[in-house]
């Protein structure tokens, strides 16, 4: 199984619209969004081509393919312009023999861990910083930023299939790589 992992698009229709070309040339099952989809965040600055309504339309546009958990921008207007699931704190995922906590980050994290085995992983955005490391109990994944980069990142997005995670950059640059014993 192929899955695709994204997070903080924060409205950007440059960004998504490049997200959206990468979702198209790798064909995977489904596109896993951790949440911050439309709204800037009082934190951030303006990120490039801001539009949340033409962000709203390509996503709608793949809503039968997107699994989505609520980012600490998500509010319930955003449930009512998307056409699929954005208010779950979180989502468990069971692939390949894997189970994966996917969440935002901003409720549980490396420092407030979920219910999770030495042998599962947790993957959240909400940093906007990639990360593949071991933690104390489990391993963590971060793809980083769609739209809004921190600590020198590019804009990327993450890939699981046959075992292996991979972080690469929106123009197709193979930034980090973990592959997990099966």
């Amino acid at each position: 199984m192929k899955l695709m992992f994204a997070s903080d698009i924060h409205g950007s229709a440059y960004y998504c619209e490049k997200l959206m070309n990468c979702y198209d040339k790798e064909q995977p099952e489904k596109l896993i969004l951790l949440g911050d989809l439309l709204y800037h965040g009082p934190r951030n600055d303006l990120p490039k081509d801001y539009n949340p309504k033409e962000v709203i339309r390509m996503l709608n546009e793949k809503k039968n393919e997107i699994l989505c958990v609520r980012g600490n921008c998500e509010a319930e207007v955003d449930q009512m312009v998307l056409e699929f699931s954005v208010m779950s704190d979180s989502l468990l995922l069971y692939v390949d023999g894997i189970t994966i906590f996917a969440t935002h980050g901003h409720l549980f994290h490396e420092e407030k861990l979920p219910p999770i085995s030495d042998k599962d992983i947790l993957i959240h955005g909400h940093t906007h910083i990639q990360a593949i490391r071991k933690m104390e109990k489990g391993m963590y994944l971060n793809p980083g930023s769609v739209s809004i980069p921190k600590e020198g990142n590019k804009n990327s997005y993450m890939v699981y299939e046959n075992g292996a995670f991979l972080i690469k950059s929106l123009d197709g640059e193979s930034i980090r790589e973990w592959k997990c014993d099966l």
